[in-house]
């Protein structure tokens, strides 16, 4: 693990931060503890008493759980510009995940009392921090749903479609590239692969899934838009 130069430069990227006068993300970039993660790497547990927020200046971050099974829920994803932990920073809690590199990442980290005294001066921060807080309650409270509503094949289809959300639609079709792993599908929606694998079959025989190259496209998005709508309002 390498310690990458304190640059204010890399917290410009930062969505949060973005407006912020230069003086305050100079100050903000000596206050943080930079690290160069590899890929695989154990940032964050699950239940430890850490309580640091992590922004992320370069990579991808998984947020997730992992089971005494073996078995992973995934939550989301945090990319390049994005930050973590201001739930543990701010009520002092144990960690509610595990978080861990996808590919190699360049992460700063805020401490606590850092982070909260930031949030009492710089009001456009503190809003940003609570929109996304209300955000994430609702993601939460539809996954939540979702999970307990939906049967299997139906919790693939609404992970596809926020998949094609993601990538961006053109007309009625959106392009999912690079392909995203049956494991990991699986491990968002709380099944095993090989269930994935079935359903995804099935999408393809039907016509709605084709793969391109190295891309897997949906081709009829409203299609499947209109099969999770029927599902939910039945459910």
């Amino acid at each position: 693990m390498s310690s990458p130069p304190r640059s204010s430069l890399g917290l410009r990227s930062i969505q949060l931060f973005h407006g912020l006068p230069a003086e305050r993300l100079d100050a903000l970039a000596q206050a943080c503890r930079w690290r160069s993660l590899p890929a695989g790497q154990m940032l964050v547990q699950r239940a430890e008493r850490e309580s640091d927020v992590h922004f992320v200046i370069d990579g991808e971050l998984r947020v997730t759980i992992f089971a005494l099974n073996g078995r992973q829920l995934t939550f989301r994803e945090v990319a390049s510009g994005g930050h973590f932990g201001e739930l543990a920073a701010i009520d002092g809690e144990p960690r509610s995940a595990d978080v861990l590199t996808l590919r190699a990442s360049v992460i700063a980290s805020l401490g606590a009392d850092d982070f909260r005294r930031l949030l009492s001066e710089e009001q456009v921060v503190a809003d940003r921090v609570m929109r996304g807080l209300c955000r994430l309650v609702r993601q939460i409270s539809e996954r939540v749903i979702d999970l307990s509503t939906l049967g299997v094949q139906n919790r693939v289809h609404a992970e596809l479609l926020r998949l094609a959300r993601k990538a961006g639609c053109e007309g009625n079709r959106a392009k999912l590239e690079p392909v995203p792993t049956h494991a990991d599908m699986a491990s968002r929606i709380s099944t095993n692969r090989e269930q994935v694998t079935r359903e995804l079959n099935a999408l393809q025989q039907r016509g709605l899934l084709a793969k391109e190259g190295k891309a897997l496209v949906l081709t009829d998005v409203q299609q499947l838009v209109q099969m999770v709508a029927e599902v939910r309002g039945a459910a």
